[in-house]
């Protein structure tokens, strides 16, 4: 028979053999699948935006998407992006594109309804992407920004939603210039 303390010193040993496992499992799997959360913050002034002369002026609410294929931070907008086509598509709203110059990727099959702006007058000068620029009905910039602050962006946390809202019935929107704290990645074409 054994006796109680070796049986209470076996069960600790046990236990400590199993939390040093645990413990090294925990620390490989955060270190190869979890990467920390870098803020970033960035000033986004849309004095410099313009629309290609055959979208300016007065007609339909216009959302224009800045993205970078390389940049992670797109992966967390895209379904938010494309559940706002759903809801704000019918109701007047057009959905553009711009991607970074010199970059090469495609828009999930879920965006494909985005039209492609491929120069947008003052796009060079934004500083950071993923943003959102937005044209109300009489052609003026309402908008321009990041789609939320923090990691993601979903309709719990978006600045976008609010301002199509306001747009679409109608009220004057005037928020061209924004900072926010988030996951963004550089624009211009010298950053790296």
């Amino acid at each position: 028979m054994r006796s109680p303390y070796r049986t209470a010193l076996f069960a600790s040993l046990l236990a400590l053999i199993c939390a040093g496992v645990l413990w090294a499992a925990y620390d490989w799997f955060q270190g190869r699948y979890l990467r920390a959360f870098s803020e970033h913050t960035a000033v986004f002034s849309g004095d410099p935006l313009r629309l290609p002369d055959n979208l300016a002026g007065p007609g339909n609410i216009r959302l224009v998407h800045f993205w970078d294929p390389a940049c992670p931070c797109n992966v967390g907008n895209q379904q938010h992006l494309s559940e706002m086509v759903e809801q704000f598509g019918p109701r007047g709203v057009e959905f553009f594109a711009v991607q970074k110059p010199g970059s090469h990727g495609q828009l999930p099959a879920t965006l494909a309804s985005l039209k492609t702006i491929i120069v947008l007058p003052g796009a060079e000068q934004i500083p950071a992407s993923p943003a959102v620029a937005i044209w109300d009905r009489s052609g003026k910039l309402a908008y321009f920004g990041p789609y939320s602050e923090g990691l993601t962006c979903n309709s719990s946390n978006s600045f976008i939603e609010p301002i199509l809202h306001a747009l679409t019935e109608d009220r004057p929107v005037n928020a061209t210039h924004t900072l926010a704290v988030g996951c963004y990645c550089p624009w211009p074409a010298d950053a790296k």
